[in-house]
């Protein structure tokens, strides 16, 4: 038994090495995440079973900028990651079509939108999300094969006017 005891104590070494390595890599550097629903149609479809790659440097100083797609802790329910878009930094005003009123980010939030603005629960329906809610920033789609590619920043035409540092 000693024996067997000896022999196995390397592999475990090895194996309990590579998790903590691995978990140290997911937690501060790269990470992915698997998108589900239409609310990102046509970035994310749905049916494929598609997965990102989220990059997770540059949390500390919310280093984003508009137009990019992020995961975050869903506001309404903290056991959820949910990915959108990034459209509105902290006094941006944003334009929401749906209600015709024109709102501005508070100062620690963002504004997070679906690209499929019909199914999508975001920020027009839970208004401004505090960034320390956000996990990370989406960089390309690894999952499946034939979508591999980088995930392309874009703005909705005419609905953010950023705030003017003067």
């Amino acid at each position: 038994m000693a024996q067997v005891l000896a022999a196995l104590r390397p592999i475990v070494n090895y194996c309990v090495g590579g998790t903590l390595v691995g978990l140290a890599i997911s937690d501060r550097y790269f990470s992915l995440a698997a998108v589900h629903g239409s609310s990102m149609h046509p970035t994310f479809e749905d049916r494929t079973g598609e997965y990102a790659l989220v990059q997770r440097s540059g949390l500390a100083r919310y280093d984003f900028s508009r137009g990019e797609v992020v995961t975050f802790v869903s506001p309404v329910d903290h056991r959820s990651t949910l990915v959108k878009r990034l459209i509105g930094m902290p006094g941006d005003w944003i334009s929401v079509p749906e209600t015709l009123e024109i709102r501005k980010v508070p100062e620690g939030h963002c504004w997070l939108e679906g690209d499929n603005g019909s199914v999508s629960w975001d920020s027009r329906f839970y208004g401004p999300i505090p960034l320390g809610l956000v996990r990370g920033r989406v960089t390309h789609v690894v999952w499946p094969p034939h979508k591999f590619g980088r995930v392309d920043k874009r703005l909705p035409e005419g609905r953010v006017m950023p705030q003017r540092h003067f």
